[in-house]
């Protein structure tokens, strides 16, 4: 299978980068790298990739065994090399959830199977990087 996504240049250091659904976002950087800091940044967007397609495992899974959460967050960092290109060299997705009697066991699982068997950007990741994980239990 092959996605296609096209990114089209807007003027000064602007992108619109279309998506398989349909739906687009706007690339920018910062002013000072001659961008207007009007749209999300290409390496910051890659950890959002990230987060998003572990998420959407977690949040599935946990679906199909009945886990009931309040909410859920994820926290993802990046630390680049120094020199050019930077890259990131080690990347750390915190887990956090929330909701009252937290099913720890299950919730564990659930996020165990997204980092070692699901989540196909994370696998992409680790080609390159050293992927760090967490998981915090906010119980109310």
């Amino acid at each position: 299978m092959t996605n296609k996504v096209t990114t089209h240049w807007k003027g000064n250091s602007q992108f619109e980068s279309d998506n398989p659904s349909g739906k687009t976002l706007l690339i920018d950087t910062s002013e000072e790298h001659g961008g207007h800091n009007s749209g999300l940044r290409p390496k910051a967007l890659m950890l959002s990739a990230l987060a998003g397609c572990s998420g959407l495992d977690v949040v599935s899974v946990l679906d199909k065994m009945k886990v009931k959460i309040s909410d859920f967050r994820m926290d993802t960092y990046g630390e680049l090399t120094e020199e050019h290109p930077k890259y990131y060299h080690t990347v750390t997705v915190e887990y956090h959830f929330y909701g009252e009697d937290l099913n720890e066991k299950k919730i564990k699982k659930a996020v165990d199977l997204s980092i070692e068997k699901y989540c196909g950007v994370m696998e992409m990741f680790r080609k390159f990087a050293n992927v760090k994980t967490s998981i915090h239990y906010h119980n109310k």
